[in-house]
């Protein structure tokens, strides 16, 4: 059996063009799998493995050797390549994977800032009025209270703020628009950046950006992350701070209070709703989180 499992590789090299890292890989895959069929019983043979054995390889790589779903997958798609070669040659007449399904990758939930730490961050006090505190905060208002995207933000321009409609026009993914609105608070905090920015850079040209740098050039994607990082750092210790983080914030703060899916794949620019309803699969770990921490017998 050596000798195919051999003939399998080269044909993989040969015939598939696959590169050494894969055939380094898929060797691997089958030799760890050998040497787990063979740990249950030594008669069991490549020729007479079946689904059952197949998926309890898999348990045991995933609950005695820790690996995740998408490395257990990876050793699968090796071992059904080798099936459906093993079908090719004529060596065997049935495929064990052909029922066998590999384990489902588990959703990472997007990382967001608790309402709580934003409220205590948007209501410290500004020690100066210096255009760069007020613009930091600027940053920092328009990314949570609005969602908006990273690119979008540093694509704005004054004339794509409707402040008479309390609208704020933003291009999205493959220049795609739409309209955000904002209240009372937003609208007072635009009013006061943009009357300090112009105080600062009279000279503004017209391909000037809403959010400038302390140099009066467009504000940069290094220089926005900087902000939210250390914006954020002063009411979180979690290692995650990035302007995609706060449009977790605001998408996860609109469904908390009350907003439907609906509306809020709208003010995010989704073109799928099922992009949107991750956020219903975090909001439910934390009401698990709070019964966990709250009930006396969870």
């Amino acid at each position: 059996m050596a000798q195919i499992v051999d003939s399998f590789l080269e044909y993989m090299k040969s015939e598939r063009n696959r590169s050494e890292q894969t055939i380094t890989a898929y060797g691997k895959a089958l030799r760890d799998f050998e040497s787990f069929f063979n740990s249950i019983d030594e008669g069991i043979s490549w020729m007479s493995v079946d689904a059952d054995i197949v998926r309890e390889w898999m348990l045991h790589l995933m609950e005695k050797e820790g690996m995740k779903a998408s490395s257990v997958n990876l050793k699968l798609s090796a071992l059904r390549t080798f099936y459906h070669y093993l079908l090719l040659t004529r060596r065997i007449s049935r495929n064990p994977l052909a029922v066998v399904v590999g384990p489902k990758k588990s959703k990472v939930l997007p990382t967001f800032v608790k309402e709580q730490d934003m409220e205590r961050l948007l209501n410290q006090p500004m020690p100066i009025e210096s255009f760069d505190a007020v613009r930091d905060r600027m940053a920092i208002m328009m990314l949570y209270l609005t969602g908006m995207r990273r690119a979008e933000l540093l694509g704005l321009h004054d004339r794509d703020i409707l402040q008479a409609e309390r609208q704020i026009k933003v291009t999205g993914k493959r220049n795609k628009q739409r309209f955000i609105p904002y209240g009372n608070e937003l609208a007072a905090e635009l009013e006061r950046y943009i009357r300090l920015r112009n105080e600062h850079f009279d000279g503004r040209q017209e391909g000037d950006r809403f959010l400038l740098d302390n140099k009066g050039r467009n504000l940069g994607d290094y220089q926005l992350h900087d902000i939210v990082r250390r914006q954020l750092g002063t009411v979180t210790g979690q290692q995650k701070r990035s302007p995609h983080v706060l449009r977790h914030s605001f998408a996860t703060a609109m469904l908390n209070n009350g907003a439907n899916l609906q509306s809020i794949q709208k003010l995010l620019g989704h073109e799928s709703l099922t992009t949107t309803q991750v956020y219903t699969h975090l909001s439910f770990e934390e009401l698990k989180n709070e019964y966990k921490n709250a009930h006396p017998r969870s």
